[in-house]
Formats: structure tokens, C-alpha cells, sequence
């Protein structure tokens, strides 16, 4: 794909500054920019490298003054950053617009498929199954039984969708990610023995969701284990039986959360959170990096920090007091010894 610096500019509603007829074929970073390739400066920070890339055009704001001579046709646009954005959104689209069926896909006879779909070679789609149009299933994804698959959904190489499964309109699922598992249920019985509980709900992904790859998200026992529109997930997360997820949510990667839990609206999960089961937490709340939330969180846009987590306020300031804990024993230490100087024998 080849497009001139006049093209892309019609896009981004800027103008040219150079040469409007040269041409590029990829993005790159500014620092690391050869000809044939197009960045942006937007940070300045990294302003000296205008001077010295070899990109043949740069997305700069529409009042970017150059102190030196720069050999890159300029773009100028209102926003530099969003525009590239706006440049990345587009180039994405056109390397994934991929239409057809392959002859190496199965289908079931009863499966229903929409228009301009992509369905890739070793795809597995089961009995009623229906995919929306304009969807993308890749290569190797297992479409279980009665599966829905929204609109214009992206599902990459290796996705598993277990029967009656629903994911929503515009949605991303990368390599690896699993929907539908069984949820870790077990009855304890006699000698030490467990008695699996059966998982006969399903999970309900709503609309404009991503999920990263290798997360799992298992079934619910009953019901449906339920992720709501917008939320996104990062890669290698696993979100138990019954678990519900509330708009617009996002978590990090290595969180955990166990069975039953409910996530507010809005709220940011950072890496390798762990949330016990049966808990709810509010909406737009807050946890820090590797927390273990053990009870519920009923604040909203409440802080939360540390294992077991508290107001990360009062987290802040116990690991200052941590850094001097050595320190601290010392003096400790040293007036217990003061003391028994002092203690008549």
C-alpha cells in the first residue's frame, strides 16, 4: 500500500509542507524513520530527530517551527499525536480487510454467516452458529454450538468459543484467548474426594470489547458470566465462573479474578491484581499493581493498594515507613540497650 503526502493530508485535514507527490508505504518511529516511511512529532522531546530522520514525511502540529533545515515533507494538522492515531486506525483497517471463506474452513450445514465475512483456513464452526457481518474469524478458531459472533468482530488465530457463547458487535479477541471454559467448580465429598459441579450457564461479552491474548473467561455455573460493552482486557487474565465486568472497565495483565465477583463501571485494574470470589467492588475504583482485594470496595473511585489492599493514601505512606524499617530496628535496637545501662542491677 503506497499513498502521497497530498492523499494522506486530504485525510487528516492538513496541509503539505514539501514535496506533496512523495510517496510512502509504512509507519515508523521518528528516531528510527528511513525513506518510504511516514511519523510524527508530537512530544517535544524528541524534537532534534526531525532534523536528523530519514522518513519521508512527518506529521507535525500546525505550529511547529522548524530551527533547522528538515529534508522530510512536513504534514500540519491541528492535533500531530491524534492525527497518528487516526493514521495507525487506518492503515490497521486496510491490512485486515480480508473477505471470503476458505474451502479449508468447516461449517455446519445450520450455521448462518453474514456478508463479507472472513473465514480462514481450519476454522471449526459448529451446529447454529451465527457470525454477523463483516465479521473476521482467522485461522484454527473453534466456534462451539449455538455461538453468536456480533458485526465486524475480529477473532485471531487460535480463539476457542464454547457453546452458546455470545460475543457483541466490534469486538477483539486475540491468539489464545479461550470464552466459555468450564468455571473451577468442585464439591467437596467424602475421603478427600471432590465431586465436579457442572457448568451449565455460558458467558455474554457485550459490544466493543478486547481481550487480550491467552485470557480465559470461564461459564457460569448459572446464569451467564457477563463482560459489558467496552471493556478491555489485557493479555493472560483469567476471570472465574459468574464474574461480571461493568462498562467501560479495564484490567491489566496476570489479574485474577475468582467466581462471582462484580467490577463497577469504569474502573482501572492494574498487573497481577487478585480478587477473591463473591466480592463487589464499585464503579470507577482503582487498584494498584499487585493488590489482594479480600473484601468489597463500596466507595466509588475509591484508591486501593497493596496485599491485602487499603486506601492507597494510607499504602503510600507504609511503604515510606518500609524503606526506613532497617533504620528504624537500629534505633530500636540501640535504646533497648540504653534502657539496660540504665536499669539499676
Amino acid at each position: 500500500m503506497e499513498f502521497t503526502a497530498r492523499k494522506i493530508a486530504e485525510a487528516l485535514h492538513g496541509t503539505v509542507d514539501g514535496n506533496p507527490e512523495v510517496i510512502i508505504s509504512k509507519l515508523a518511529k521518528i528516531e528510527e524513520g528511513e525513506p518510504g516511511t511516514m511519523t510524527f512529532l508530537a512530544n517535544p522531546h524528541y524534537t532534534p530527530f526531525i532534523y536528523t530522520t530519514k522518513a519521508s514525511i512527518v506529521v507535525v502540529n500546525q505550529d511547529f517551527i522548524a530551527a533547522q533545515p528538515i529534508t522530510a515533507t512536513l504534514i500540519r494538522v491541528e492535533n500531530a499525536y491524534e492525527a497518528f492515531v487516526t493514521l495507525l486506525e487506518i492503515f490497521n483497517a486496510m491490512q485486515a480487510a480480508k473477505k471470503g471463506i476458505s474451502e479449508l474452513a468447516f461449517i455446519h450445514a445450520s450455521a448462518v454467516t453474514g456478508k463479507d465475512v472472513y473465514i480462514g483456513e481450519f476454522v471449526y464452526i459448529g451446529e447454529n452458529v451465527v457470525v454477523g457481518d463483516r465479521a473476521k474469524i482467522y485461522p484454527h478458531v473453534y466456534l462451539g454450538d449455538h455461538v453468536t459472533v456480533g458485526e465486524e468482530t475480529i477473532l485471531f488465530p487460535g480463539v476457542k468459543v464454547y457453546h452458546q457463547c455470545v460475543i457483541g458487535k466490534e469486538c477483539t479477541l486475540h491468539a489464545g484467548v479461550v470464552i466459555g471454559a468450564d468455571g473451577f467448580g468442585f464439591a467437596p465429598q467424602q475421603e478427600e474426594e471432590y465431586r465436579k459441579v457442572i457448568q451449565a450457564g455460558n458467558v455474554v461479552i457485550e459490544d466493543h470489547v478486547e481481550i487480550g491474548a491467552n485470557t480465559t473467561i470461564d461459564r457460569a455455573t448459572l446464569g451467564s458470566t457477563l463482560i459489558h460493552s467496552g471493556v478491555k482486557l489485557d493479555n493472560l487474565i483469567q476471570i472465574a465462573h459468574n464474574v461480571e465486568i461493568g462498562e467501560n472497565t479495564v484490567i491489566a495483565a496476570q489479574t485474577g479474578v475468582a467466581g462471582s465477583t462484580k467490577i463497577g463501571k469504569n474502573c482501572m485494574i492494574a498487573g497481577q491484581v487478585g480478587i477473591v470470589g463473591h466480592l463487589t467492588l464499585a464503579d470507577h475504583v482503582k487498584i494498584g499493581a499487585q493488590s489482594g482485594i479480600e473484601k468489597n470496595i463500596p466507595d466509588d473511585g475509591a484508591m486501593f493498594l497493596g496485599s491485602p489492599a487499603i486506601d492507597v493514601g494510607i499504602a503510600r505512606k507504609n511503604i515510606i515507613h518500609l524503606r526506613h524499617l532497617d533504620e528504624l530496628v537500629k534505633r530500636v535496637n540501640h535504646l533497648e540497650k540504653l534502657l539496660k545501662k540504665e536499669q539499676p542491677e
